[in-house]
């Protein structure tokens, strides 16, 4: 049973499910929206134009019927009438084709916002498979999408044909009117039939922009398997995480490594700890290039023998430098005094080596702050 309520998509959408949706071009649309407002916005820019639209309707009647000699012999002229009506048509219906393109853009992303897609121009040819088409042709969406259809064309044509049986006297009317009045009379006619079919369109989008919304966002529910798949993916396996620090670390003492032979001393407490520091004029204060504890130190005083860096005991100090230098940065102000003896002593060691002369000797009580060394602190005691 725990199985099966895994595998039932009972789970919203997580963001990052939409997002991807939304990348391959499914957010939630509704014709029925489009076509109402395209409709509406239609009707109001005829109903604002009017005037203008039926001066130039007039214009191109009278024009059309009416020949003259010059354009009966000659295709030109009739060419140049055709153009210069056709210009006028143009003209007249260019405030209304460009308010139903622009709203016909518009409407879409009063509930999917704005979209483009490459993804979903790219061709599938999956969806050529007959059977595929079949399944899709007695899905439940392709059910609810004819019954919708039937029904709203029965809505719409219920209304048209009600109002039309409503005023079949004027209908009638108009066989015996003038023609201007009678141009009138159908414009007032046609546009309280739009009317009510654009009320009817209404109802009709109240109840369909919410089920596709609901539509939608269902045909994107998760199971409790996909969920947890998602939280690991997005959280990281921890494994695969381990792995990463694990070889990060690695990374990281090989470049401390790299960085010993540059130092100028290495201290130690003498095997517990070790940090290798490095100094020269360019530098505002000396920086810890390297430190480790227990094997890690023995491998730092390994490589710094090697590389004839000197290593010198000095416990104390060692403890306080491990603690409060962090790796790359420059030593705490508080342990400059007790840095500055250890280098001097390092310049006259090698100025010895080199020149003869008398051995330095190290002052094993370097000036260290007690509450920088935690066995100081701690015990109160020093090794």
């Amino acid at each position: 049973m725990a199985e099966d309520s895994d595998l039932e998509r009972t789970e919203p959408a997580s963001q990052r499910r939409l997002d991807e949706a939304r990348k391959k071009g499914q957010v939630p649309r509704s014709h029925e929206l489009t076509t109402f407002a395209t409709l509406l916005v239609g009707l109001v820019a005829i109903i604002f134009t009017g005037p203008d639209l039926y001066a130039a309707m007039k214009e191109i009647m009278v024009t059309a019927l009416s020949f003259q000699r010059q354009q009966l012999i000659s295709t030109a002229a009739m060419g140049e009438m055709l153009f210069a009506l056709g210009k006028i048509a143009i003209i007249a219906l260019l405030p209304i084709f460009g308010a139903v393109v622009l709203v016909t853009i518009l409407t879409p992303m009063l509930i999917g916002g704005w979209l483009f897609s490459g993804e979903a121009l790219t061709p599938n040819f999956g969806r050529l498979n007959p059977m595929s088409g079949i399944g899709r042709m007695f899905s439940p969406r392709t059910i609810v999408e004819t019954i919708k259809t039937v029904l709203k064309s029965a809505l719409i044509g219920g209304v048209a044909a009600w109002l039309m049986w409503q005023e079949r006297a004027d209908f009638i009317q108009l066989l015996v009117m003038p023609a201007d009045s009678g141009f009138g009379m159908l414009w007032q006619m046609t546009r309280h039939t739009l009317l009510l079919v654009i009320a009817a369109m209404a109802v009709i989008v109240l109840i369909d922009v919410p089920y596709q919304l609901w539509d939608y966002y269902k045909g994107l529910r998760m199971t409790k398997e996909e969920v947890r798949q998602e939280h690991k993916e997005a959280e990281g396996d921890p494994h695969v995480k381990a792995r990463i620090r694990q070889l990060q670390r690695e990374a990281a003492r090989k470049r401390m490594m790299a960085e010993i032979p540059k130092a100028n001393v290495v201290v130690t407490n003498p095997t517990h700890y070790a940090v290798a520091i490095r100094y020269d004029s360019k530098m505002r204060a000396p920086i810890v290039v390297a430190k480790g504890a227990f094997l890690l130190a023995e491998r730092i005083i390994e490589i710094a023998k090697d590389n004839k860096v000197a290593v010198l005991r000095t416990p104390p100090f060692a403890r306080a430098l491990y603690h409060h230098a962090d790796l790359g940065e420059e030593i705490p102000s508080a342990l400059y005094t007790a840095t500055a003896e250890v280098l001097a002593y390092i310049y006259q060691l090698d100025l010895y080596r080199r020149e003869g002369g008398f051995e330095p000797v190290l002052n094993t009580d370097l000036p260290v702050p007690p509450e920088l060394d935690p066995e100081n602190e701690n015990q109160g005691i020093s090794p």
